[in-house]
């Protein structure tokens, strides 16, 4: 954090060979040569054309950020288990979260396919992003409920007759994050940020490409070009500058 309470992340453009099986869509190792461009203090993003035969760029830790790292690596690496009963609750929470007004029957029930699960049991669409898939779309929920609640209804825009299942977007976000970027956070939260805004922008491209179900892929393509497009602005000092921030609503 900053001064003015920024959320800073440092990326490192590298491809990730994460041995998960999913139900989301990998992307490409091919990226777009670029310059080093800087987010808060002493952190860059390098965004490089680089093969997996390449040498690990080299980056100096504060002993805070090293910790934050191993936090945010631990997260990423904790697979969704129904048994858990942590989990169990967060995903209870999340479904308060989405539908305070409505009682939710059981972990395994139909009314999870109102959220955009592809079936009565959520926990078969973690496999590709594993529990920290969960908690952005609950960190989304608590920190920005009225965007959560715009994009989860789509309440905005000329919608599609066939839409994105909102609950199996989230999951696919996170994936392509951990996928696309190597991360080194200033703070906890600076993960759980960024996916909100990839989220909204994902939406800004679905509705600006007049989009429908099969159409998700390619918007996915198109999100993952715009993000790196705008953490590679000159004047990108945190997130909170990036420009899709502002579609972002409490």
């Amino acid at each position: 954090m900053d001064d003015r309470g920024g959320s800073f992340v440092a990326v490192r453009r590298i491809s990730q060979g994460l041995d998960r099986s999913n139900t989301c869509h990998s992307s490409s190792a091919e990226f777009v040569t670029g310059s080093t461009a800087w987010l808060g203090r002493g952190l860059s993003c390098v965004c490089a054309q680089r093969r997996e035969s390449d040498a690990r760029p080299s980056f100096d830790l504060t002993p805070a950020q090293e910790e934050c790292l191993q936090r945010l690596q631990s997260r990423i690496d904790i697979p969704y288990d129904g048994s858990v009963p942590e989990h169990q609750d967060a995903l209870r929470d999340l479904w308060n979260a989405a539908f305070p007004e409505e009682e939710l029957h059981g972990l395994i029930s139909e009314q999870w396919k109102d959220m955009g699960w592809q079936g009565k049991d959520p926990s078969t669409d973690f496999r590709g992003g594993g529990f920290i898939s969960l908690e952005n779309l609950l960190f989304f929920a608590r920190n920005f409920p009225k965007s959560f609640q715009d994009l989860l209804r789509k309440q905005e825009g000329d919608r599609s007759v066939w839409e994105y299942p909102f609950a199996v977007a989230g999951v696919n976000i996170t994936f392509m994050l951990i996928q696309m970027l190597d991360l080194e956070a200033e703070n906890d939260s600076a993960f759980d940020l960024l996916y909100c805004i990839t989220f909204k922008m994902m939406d800004q491209q679905w509705l600006s490409m007049r989009a429908s179900y099969m159409d998700f892929n390619t918007v996915m393509k198109s999100t993952r070009r715009q993000l790196e497009k705008e953490l590679l602005l000159e004047d990108i000092m945190r997130l909170e500058d990036v420009p899709s921030y502002k579609l972002l609503t409490r």
